[in-house]
């Protein structure tokens, strides 16, 4: 709604106001409003309309989505601070998104200010947003105080007092302006494109003089990191800054389970929250340890390709799980199991797709075991794609009739982003436990061994530095495959926080 109508006004200036200043309950003023004639509730819904009737008759002023929370003073400072702009790079699964959740709802349902005001809850994207926030503020927001039956097409909660909460995803962020904003959650801002904030919400606060929290991981030295150091030196007291890992509020197997599996510069930005620098070498964990081993290719284990689509050159990877007890001329590996990259495809120039899968088919064409596809999501953009259907579609072509049932291809509908899939390899070659998980044979796959020493990161943006053509193609490709397998974002358990 962005206005009030006649009876809506009279209670956002006469009840609600009132009920914010000491005087009735809020529940004893709605009931009162909605017996009042001059109501305009819309109660049509009459299902909606039933289960509002049991909220106000109930001597329950919250719903019980608001169960208790563990107390953590950083949280607490959070929950209860009043300058404008809250910055709140916190660890994984640390509570942030539910205090920031919180912190909206209750500023939306006390509004007696502003007609018409706007709660934003936003997420990179609009899938993420829905995910995150939208079943949660509905659990939030008492029916006692809604308007009508929140719209599941917009995503918007419509509060008798005037105000809407909305959740939004900024992949598009035109989508949030045109009108004023009271208040904004930022999940993931990270994650988000740079300008977001200075192009697209920030002029959208100053007629409310509206507020924002940005929340989520730190991503490198990006946008992020830029708005948490002009926080720490802007002369103003609109900024303030709340921070702590995951080590507060995770229970110590997780945070020890969590070491096993992640390098130290990624755990140290998912789990204790720090703006690591991302310089150098982007494999920065690869050493000899991880090659020189050779590794025999067993045909009664499931065969992995993975894929990264180009022309110069044209590259696969071929891998196989391998147990913790792995023997093989003299060379053993205790512990536990690991990938073992027992060879490579490499076409410098001319390659197409046809000539990756039949070198593919030449060495392994009996195997009879399953060969499972892992690679690149958007299916590659030039070469042969653009004669010959996609180049997934050239693969199943090719590679199903040879394997039969036993072919499959595992591609998610979209890649993930280039640091995650960066911190999953490092993570698998050498954890903060010192757990080695990703071996090659150097001699079978050397021009991977070349790509793993070679690549860079760009020092300005963090980013694979893909200015040497030859690089960055075989990584990539067992990337892809690593971090579908092993990620190093999967959910843990939050033990007894909310």
């Amino acid at each position: 709604m962005s206005t009030l109508t006649k009876a809506q006004s009279k209670f956002e200036q006469t009840y609600f106001r009132q009920s914010m200043s000491g005087g009735k309950l809020i529940k004893d003023r709605l009931q009162e409003y909605i017996e009042n004639s001059e109501s305009s509730i819309n109660l049509t819904d009459r299902v909606f309309a039933q289960e509002r009737n049991k909220e106000l008759k109930s001597d329950k002023v919250i719903t019980p989505r608001w169960h208790p929370l563990r107390y953590h003073l950083q949280q607490q400072e959070f929950l209860s601070s009043t300058i404008r702009f809250n910055i709140v790079p916190a660890g994984r699964r640390s509570g942030k998104t539910e205090c920031a959740k919180r912190r909206l709802v209750r500023k939306a349902i006390t509004n007696c200010k502003y007609a018409g005001a706007r709660f934003i809850a936003a997420a990179p994207t609009h899938l993420q947003a829905k995910r995150i926030f939208w079943a949660d503020l509905k659990a939030l927001v008492p029916k006692k105080l809604q308007l009508s039956r929140p719209s599941e097409s917009t995503l918007t909660i419509f509060l008798v007092n005037g105000s809407e909460i909305q959740v939004v995803g900024l992949d598009e962020p035109a989508r949030i302006e045109g009108m004023p904003i009271t208040h904004i959650l930022l999940d993931e801002y990270g994650n988000m494109k740079p300008n977001v904030w200075s192009e697209h919400i920030r002029a959208g606060l100053s007629d409310h003089k509206g507020t924002a929290d940005f929340i989520g991981v730190p991503e490198g030295r990006n946008h992020y990191h830029d708005l948490y150091l002009m926080a720490q030196t802007f002369d103003s007291n609109e900024w303030t800054i709340f921070e702590w890992p995951s080590s507060d509020i995770l229970d110590p197997n997780e945070i020890a389970s969590a070491k096993s599996l992640l390098d130290p510069i990624t755990y140290q930005q998912e789990y204790e929250a720090k703006f690591v620098s991302f310089q150098g070498a982007a494999y920065y964990q690869f050493s000899e340890e991880n090659s020189n081993y050779p590794l025999q290719y067993q045909p009664n284990l499931p065969l992995i390709f993975c894929f990264d689509f180009n022309v110069s050159p044209g590259v696969a990877v071929v891998c196989q799980e391998f147990a913790g007890n792995y023997q093989y001329n003299g060379n053993s590996f205790s512990g536990e199991s690991f990938t073992a990259v027992i060879d490579e495809v490499h076409i410098p120039t001319n390659s197409t797709t046809p000539k990756v899968c039949n070198r593919l088919i030449d060495k392994y064409g009996n195997h009879t075991e399953k060969v499972i596809c892992f690679g690149d999501a958007t299916g590659g953009a030039k070469g042969t794609a653009k004669v010959a259907g996609s180049d997934w579609d050239l693969v199943r072509r090719i590679l199903n009739p040879i394997f039969g049932h036993n072919f499959r291809m595992d591609i998610p509908k979209a890649n993930p982003r280039e640091r995650v899939r960066v911190n999953a390899v490092n993570s698998r070659l050498k954890s903060m436990d010192n757990s080695i998980r990703l071996r090659i044979d150097s001699k079978n796959a050397l021009n991977l061994v070349r790509d793993l020493e070679g690549v860079r990161l760009k020092e300005e943006t963090g980013e694979l530095d893909k200015s040497d053509l030859k690089l960055t193609h075989l990584s990539d490709a067992l990337g892809y495959y690593i971090v579908r397998k092993f990620p190093t974002t999967h959910r843990v358990t939050v033990v007894e926080q909310f």
